[in-house]
């Protein structure tokens, strides 16, 4: 059986997978229940939560982070965003509690965890769709093709100006903007466009920070440049997002599987042995029953309510083994799961 079917028949099983980082086998699954909740014991939270990883990501952490500090003020929850790759090496050196990943873990990151025994919950938290946008003055630009965008994007490109695109568009020069190899939205888009992970050309202008692609866009008329649906929803104002092969980003495109092959699911990784701590446990407990509203002010995509509820109670469990690793791009979680019911 595939990777990609065993990972939907236990979704099927289980209603959603929550994975670790010690044990690669997610047939090998174990759980562990001890460790107490906020709920359970009632005291007050008190402490350090340290969150990092994906600058996707980011928002929906630092929404969860913001809304949790007005009820615990005395427990220090502070988000970074040093890429899904950056926050994957610090959290399997221990130093965070929690990581942002705007793609699953990959099987070295694994490893790298399993060498220094570091276990993790793996938490689906929203869908999103990587938005290819351009600048809000650039009129003569709506639409591009998945092989227009690997012309654009492969490595050794020879595309300098909009009419090496497509002969009819503007002689003028393209500048542009993307994700930093420590992105995980960098990964994504070069195996969904490219056909290879990491594969790109390298002479564009590169940040880890989403914020910084939006600014280089928006100052530039004749710039194009990719980052998650939110940043884009946040900056309409300034940006127009191109349509892909007919197909334009949208909430119900992204969750119906239209928007294609750029769609994807946005996690967080926490480490196991953290959730022994009151004000962690406390916090991923206040996350997944708030996780739709954080979600919703990110202005990313909520997973359907179902899913949700089987995250708590997995979460709860504790199990083990990631089932995520080998989904290809484009992939759509509800037609996996219809398809491995049958």
């Amino acid at each position: 059986m595939s990777n990609l079917r065993t990972w939907a028949l236990g979704l099927v099983l289980s209603g959603l997978v929550v994975a670790g980082c010690g044990n690669g086998d997610a047939g090998n699954a174990s759980s562990n229940s001890t460790g107490t909740t906020v709920a359970q014991t009632g005291e007050k939270l008190s402490g350090p939560v340290n969150l990092d990883g994906s600058s996707t990501v980011f928002p929906i952490s630092e929404a969860a982070a913001d809304m949790f500090r007005e009820g615990n003020p005395d427990v220090q929850s502070s988000v970074g965003e040093s890429g899904t790759g950056g926050g994957f090496k610090k959290f399997a050196d221990g130093e965070l509690d929690i990581t942002g990943a705007s793609r699953p873990i990959e099987k070295e990151e694994m490893e790298d965890c399993a060498k220094k025994g570091v276990e993790f919950i793996e938490i689906p938290i929203a869908y999103d769709g990587l938005t290819v946008v351009v600048n809000k003055e650039n009129a003569a630009v709506e639409d591009l093709t998945v092989a227009e965008l690997k012309k654009i994007w492969e490595p050794n490109s020879t595309v300098k100006t909009w009419a090496d695109v497509r002969a009819g568009l503007p002689a003028e020069k393209i500048n542009l903007f993307g994700p930093g190899d420590k992105s995980g939205t960098f990964d994504y888009f070069t195996e969904a466009i490219n056909g290879k992970k990491k594969a790109s050309r390298p002479d564009y202008q590169a940040s880890e920070d989403d914020n910084v692609l939006v600014t280089g866009v928006a100052g530039d008329k004749w710039a194009l440049g990719y980052f998650g649906y939110g940043y884009y929803e946040s900056n309409q104002e300034k940006l127009k997002a191109l349509k892909v092969s007919g197909v334009a980003p949208s909430p119900s495109t992204i969750l119906d599987g239209t928007y294609t092959p750029l769609s994807r699911p946005l996690f967080w990784y926490v480490n196991k042995k953290s959730m022994d701590k009151p004000q962690v446990a406390g916090f991923v407990k206040f996350m997944l029953e708030n996780v739709e509203k954080a979600v919703t002010e990110a202005k990313f995509i909520p997973l359907p309510t179902s899913a949700y509820d089987a995250v708590k109670m997995h979460v709860e469990s504790k199990k083990t083994g990631s089932l995520f690793q080998d989904v290809k791009p484009g992939s759509k979680v509800e037609d996996i799961l219809k398809a491995a019911a049958k």
